[in-house]
């Protein structure tokens, strides 16, 4: 397979704070990276993906950016992503860089100038509204909670900040602007990187500045001119060349993803969207104990996969990232090392036989679970600690915030990853900088690559099913037993193949479903072999031609 063939890839994420640190400070590092690109090979994947290494105070570890041309000394430094990059390449992987450009750090310089004056050239860079002390221009919420203006005492007026109070939001209606990020992302092509994921891209275009019923999401989520600033970022940058792009979008639309991606409108290659990971939000509201929708999981998954095949568009297809916990402690079962393996390879198979690009998050391949804190002071998310406070205003007790925090928080994903049974999961040979999940010694890379039975070999063969079967890229998708409480079927079909995936998401026993064919070749199961009925937690890919 050619890797260029982004449709065929598969894309490994890193979060290089949390992946392998080199120095011995606590914190991963590139060079760190560079230490694993033999094991990333060999798992098989195309692209690695680094959540971002620029300078930054750290404030949402890296999504707040002071200077987008350099490297954060936390990380290493410009040669060191230069190194990664030639060590990538001659392994015939592929780096993709992260790029946050809703919004800067309040200490970029840009943002410091912006600030001095109401008639500083570039306070028009950032989105400046009159108020009064206790009155902010609208009613929008933050996403990270409270009110999205924040009051400056110099100009008496509010800057916009969609995030925390540092990330203020950019001005994309200013060409200035526009222009400076365009030169930015030439200035990283040029250094060699072969593709870029956007930070929540679609939330660039801000509409009317109204209040709002709800937290103002309509006002700036897709907004007026998303479409015309992303085709003209397509044409001053990495359009046309071998470029792997993928966009964030926030609370957004299939109609809206179908035009960021159909190839003839010269936007981006393809989007994560997020409503499948939000079926344990009941009414919405992320910070609660509550259980999955399977039902849900299951509509929105399909309504996405075949809406946007029906549009020819293209979908990042995953599970995890740095902002979602652990899934086999989401949508699996952890609580048996039985249970945690047999869960994990069925939600690897059920995800990868899918339409789109598979994203695989640090840790995902063998199996890692949420570390289960139980003190405030082991978080360190910034997210996570506001809700903490705001949970306990609430009127909430300590043990019902930490029971939400454990299942919800994104830090859940953010502990270290678990290279061996030496302390800290070999991660570090200092104190890290968030604590390491207790179940290390158990369930860490150097066990499960010896053992072939281990949830890595399942994600390594899915992989090379990836690069070599055209019906998962290319085939249409039928869902089927959609009302089904426990299990999980569609079937890809291409040129007279079909690709049938059942998977069974309880721990019990489940009838064979009558409607459903047992004929064909088993190409990838997490039993050993067929049985007449699903057992727990059973997935199967079935050919037939």
């Amino acid at each position: 397979m050619a890797v260029s063939d982004w449709k065929k890839s598969v894309v490994y994420q890193v979060y290089p704070k949390s992946f392998n640190d080199s120095t011995g400070d606590g914190t991963g590092d590139i060079r760190g990276i560079i230490e694993k690109l033999d094991y990333l090979a060999f798992l098989g994947v195309d692209y690695i993906w680094l959540t971002p290494v620029y300078e930054s105070p750290m404030r949402d570890n890296g999504y707040d950016i002071s200077n987008y041309y350099e490297i954060n000394p936390e990380f290493g430094t410009k040669e060191d992503l230069k190194a990664l990059m030639d060590e990538a390449h001659e392994k015939g992987l592929k780096v993709m860089l992260d790029l946050a450009f809703n919004h800067t750090s309040t200490a970029h310089p840009w943002f410091v100038e912006s600030k001095k004056s109401k008639d500083n050239p570039y306070r028009d860079y950032y989105i400046w509204k009159d108020g009064t002390y206790d009155s902010p221009p609208t009613s929008w919420e933050s996403k990270f909670g409270g009110n999205a203006w924040q009051y400056d005492d110099n100009t008496n007026q509010y800057y916009l900040r969609l995030f925390d109070v540092t990330q203020a939001d950019l001005n994309w209606d200013n060409e200035k602007v526009r222009s400076e990020i365009y030169e930015m992302i030439n200035y990283w092509i040029d250094f060699g990187v072969d593709g870029f994921r956007f930070d929540v891209v679609n939330l660039l275009s801000k509409g009317e500045f109204k209040d709002s019923d709800g937290p103002g999401k309509e006002f700036y989520t897709d907004g007026p001119r998303i479409h015309e600033y992303i085709h003209e970022m397509n044409r001053r940058t990495f359009g046309g060349k071998e470029i792997m792009t993928v966009g964030e979008m926030s609370s957004t639309t299939i109609d809206h993803c179908i035009k960021y991606t159909a190839p003839e409108r010269e936007e981006l290659n393809s989007v994560f969207n997020f409503h499948h990971l939000k079926v344990d939000y009941p009414g919405g509201e992320k910070w609660t104990d509550a259980s999955y929708d399977f039902i849900l999981l299951k509509e929105t998954l399909m309504k996405w996969q075949l809406g946007i095949h029906e549009g020819n568009g293209w979908n990042a297809i995953f599970w995890c990232n740095h902002d979602q916990p652990r899934v086999v402690s989401r949508f699996g079962k952890d609580d048996t090392e039985e249970n945690r393996v047999r869960s994990a390879k069925m939600l690897a198979i059920s995800l990868h036989g899918l339409q789109g690009t598979p994203y695989i998050y640090q840790g995902e391949e063998i199996g890692m679970t949420n570390p289960g804190f139980s003190r405030i002071d082991q978080y360190r998310d910034v997210e996570t600690l506001n809700a903490y406070d705001i949970l306990r205003e609430k009127g909430y007790s300590y043990q019902q915030v930490m029971d939400i925090l454990k299942k919800k928080s994104r830090d859940n994903a953010r502990t270290p990853m678990q290279w061996d049974g030496s302390p800290h999961a070999g991660f570090t040979d200092g104190e890290p900088w968030i604590e390491t999940a207790p179940n290390y010694p158990e369930i860490n890379a150097e066990k499960a690559v010896a053992d072939e039975t281990s949830v890595f070999y399942t994600y390594k063969k899915l992989i090379e099913m990836r690069h070599e079967m055209e019906i998962l890229t290319s085939g249409d998708i039928r869902p089927m037993l959609m009302k089904d409480r426990n299990l999980f079927v569609y079937e890809r079909t291409l040129d007279g193949e079909s690709l049938l995936v059942i998977a069974n998401y309880s721990d019990k026993y489940v009838a064979w479903p009558e409607e459903v064919a047992r004929d064909g070749e088993v190409l990838i199961s997490n039993y050993d072999v067929k049985d007449n009925e699903l057992r727990p937690f059973e997935a199967l890919m079935i050919y037939r031609k």
